[in-house]
């Protein structure tokens, strides 16, 4: 398939990577870096994204011609279901100062990074970007799902009513180098690959998971997302939010099972079905950015153990 038309050129360009700190936001800034970009941070001793004053002065210090937005006050189920404030709160002013501030500043061109977790509880698998708003969210994580959704609904706005070419993507769960590691407050796959490591270390008889371990899960590399996004900056310009995945799933007990072997875990994995499940099936449709020509390159297995190695290389990781 040939290369669709360019819209952005990203060689040479300033782009300011919000959330470089991140799991996706360095994975971003790396990709950005190699395709010739000059990539543009600031930490929170700069800019507290939180703080429109402070960020509207940082960018108009910076003056970026792209932003990618891939800051955000993320966690696990536990973290979303016991601290919904800040989930709420935190995401809605971190996306909307710095929407509001490259458009102040004359940034053109920005791309807002969102979840799968936008799609309704109910919505049909593979769940098609229409599907959004069109039922109730999973009530695990609707703070969370919420704020996002006002991201997309905020770049259609600077679009609609500014000519911004602001555009937004969802990528499915994430996964690679950077994550947030905690055996309790943290995604699915960091979660795991924690705990079975430290029963294997300790040679623990059993692992006890959260739920049925019957729901499935799209899980992606966070090199490919990264990938995903140099595309969508220099490819894509549309109205519309784009699904960004595999385009296939695992059930959560595939892939704990997966993780015990990743890690050497020999003993008994129990499930605790006192605890929720979430949503059980969440698989998206990834057709509207395969017809533009591109896909995730990364397998399931290449990139867990890759993940674990690299988990295995960060010491002040492992208790």
């Amino acid at each position: 398939m040939a290369d669709p038309a360019e819209v952005f050129a990203l060689r040479g360009a300033r782009v300011y990577v919000a959330g470089h700190r991140g799991m996706v936001g360095s994975a971003v800034a790396r990709r950005l870096a190699a395709e010739g970009c000059e990539v543009v941070t600031a930490d929170r001793a700069i800019a507290d994204l939180r703080r429109q004053d402070q960020v509207e002065a940082f960018m108009a210090r910076a003056k970026p011609d792209a932003v990618v937005v891939a800051a955000a006050k993320v966690g696990g189920i536990l973290a979303n279901d016991t601290l919904p404030a800040e989930f709420l709160y935190d995401n809605l002013m971190i996306e909307a100062n710095l929407i509001e501030a490259a458009h102040r500043n004359g940034v053109n061109r920005l791309l807002f990074l969102g979840s799968s977790c936008i799609y309704p509880r109910e919505a049909p698998n593979p769940i098609t970007e229409d599907a959004l708003l069109t039922g109730p969210l999973e009530k695990t994580n609707e703070w969370y799902a919420i704020a996002k959704i006002a991201g997309i609904k905020l770049c259609q706005a600077y679009r609609r009513q500014y000519g911004r070419d602001y555009i937004s993507a969802m990528p499915c769960n994430l996964y690679g180098p950077g994550d947030y590691f905690h055996p309790e407050r943290s995604h699915v796959i960091p979660a795991l690959l924690q705990r079975f490591h430290e029963a294997a270390r300790e040679g623990r008889e059993s692992v006890t998971c959260w739920g049925s371990g019957t729901p499935r899960r799209e899980f992606m590399h966070v090199d490919d997302v990264a990938d995903a996004c140099a595309f969508l900056l220099r490819h894509y310009s549309g109205e519309s939010h784009l699904n960004i995945g595999t385009g296939t799933d695992i059930t959560i007990r595939e892939l704990a099972e997966q993780i015990a072997r990743v890690t050497g875990f020999k003993g008994r994995i129990d499930w605790d079905t006192s605890k929720p499940d979430g949503t059980m099936l969440k698989r998206m449709d990834v057709s509207r950015i395969a017809a533009l020509g591109w896909r995730a390159r990364i397998g399931f297995a290449e990139g867990l153990e890759a993940t674990y190695r690299w988990f295995l290389d960060q010491p002040a990781l492992r208790t």
